[in-house]
């Protein structure tokens, strides 16, 4: 069955066919985009009218969406030759690799040509949804760690809904041109996007090595934003709503453990928010993984949590670089317990004052269960 949130983008896809996912790492972007992925090709759990799906053994999709009707929320429902196109944008995406431009032949026959025209991920995705009965979806990873409004080049002004191709390919008034390169002749042609080519962006606002997008790309999009999700982190490790009192101690069992790793990942994130802002947050995806630390004996659940909170501490190393005090205030340590393990420390250099962090190396059996505690204030 098909979640709440891909209900949601498949909605935005066809009202606006081009939705960009936003959220802070771990918010489960990434798995949102397969999960679109495998609704859009197979139509998975949203069935369309027209009759039951029949098997196809020898195609690539089993069992292939039927055709015919006309259902709301999911991109082009008559279209039966579906397919979904990948790519994720870096520093060394370029044009031509997302269009298409001119590469050298590589392992050329005697006598071919030097050079060749590539055939990029938009254009082929483009080219599918033009074919009989074609629809396709683009998935665009990070589009914001590489040089976005270059790589799409002036297929910019065609993107938006109303400036592409009729439903049956003809050109309307409102239909956007750009020139690009034709892989097929190598001539300058004039190009326009087909009606039912949808593309799904994702990105991180707030990371070290992204680029900002800017207002003009951005207003192209149908933003989907995604939150750290306290109640998705609860429903995993099998605990109900938060309950009043204070957690205990000692530790008795996994569900008391359980229990202040989610209060303390809530309280990281709060502080997180006041010092570095929303965006700078932590989902709950970093302490999720495929196995449930509710089923193990209390050793290696612990073991379990130490992964993942090896992880949020780096994430807050990483976005407080440089500036102890917000790491020591992130982590209760400035006028914190005296049970946590991490200590503020304060001393001079050449007359000024210098603070440091002192605490373990690496989160263990033994101080994974105090450290929580004090980083969920109790």
């Amino acid at each position: 069955m098909a979640s709440e949130d891909c209900k949601l983008a498949l909605k935005l896809l066809t009202r606006s066919r081009n939705v960009l996912i936003s959220g802070p790492p771990g918010t489960g972007k990434s798995k949102l985009l397969a999960e679109v992925a495998l609704a859009f090709e197979t139509a998975f759990g949203i069935a369309p009218a027209g009759g039951a799906p029949k098997l196809n053994p020898v195609g690539g999709i089993p069992i292939p969406p039927a055709a015919g009707g006309a259902v709301k929320d999911i991109p082009a429902p008559t279209k039966t030759n579906r397919q979904v196109f990948r790519t994720v944008f870096h520093q060394n995406s370029k044009y031509r690799d997302f269009l298409s431009g001119i590469t050298p032949a590589v392992n050329k026959a005697a006598g071919a040509q030097d050079f060749k025209i590539v055939r990029g991920t938009l254009y082929r995705a483009s080219e599918h949804a033009k074919a009989d009965s074609g629809a396709a979806l683009l998935i665009i990873d990070e589009i914001n760690r590489g040089p976005a409004v270059q790589v799409f080049g002036g297929a910019i002004v065609a993107m938006e809904s109303d400036k592409r191709l009729a439903a049956d390919g003809s050109k309307r008034s409102e239909t956007q041109f750009f020139e690009m390169l034709d892989p097929a002749t190598g001539d300058v042609i004039e190009y326009a996007l087909p009606h039912d080519l949808y593309i799904l962006a994702a990105m991180n606002q707030a990371d070290a090595s992204v680029e900002p997008l800017d207002v003009a790309f951005l207003r192209r999009w149908e933003p989907l934003r995604l939150e750290p999700d306290e109640k998705a982190l609860r429903d995993f490790y099998g605990l109900g709503a938060k309950g009043a009192g204070a957690l205990p101690d000692p530790l008795a069992n996994v569900t008391d453990a359980l229990e202040a790793s989610v209060r303390a990942w809530v309280a990281v994130n709060e502080q997180i928010s006041l010092g570095r802002g929303p965006d700078f947050q932590i989902g709950h995806g970093v302490l999720m993984s495929d196995v449930k630390p509710q089923t193990l004996p209390l050793p290696e659940a612990l073991g379990t949590l130490c992964v993942g909170w090896a992880k949020v501490r780096a994430h807050i190393e990483e976005v407080f670089f440089g500036d102890t005090r917000g790491i020591a205030a992130t982590l209760n340590a400035l006028d914190g317990p005296a049970f946590n393990p991490f200590k503020l420390t304060e001393t001079t250099f050449a007359d000024d004052l210098r603070f440091g962090l002192e605490g373990p190396t690496n989160f263990n059996e033994d101080n994974i269960y105090p450290a929580l505690r004090a980083f969920a204030k109790g």
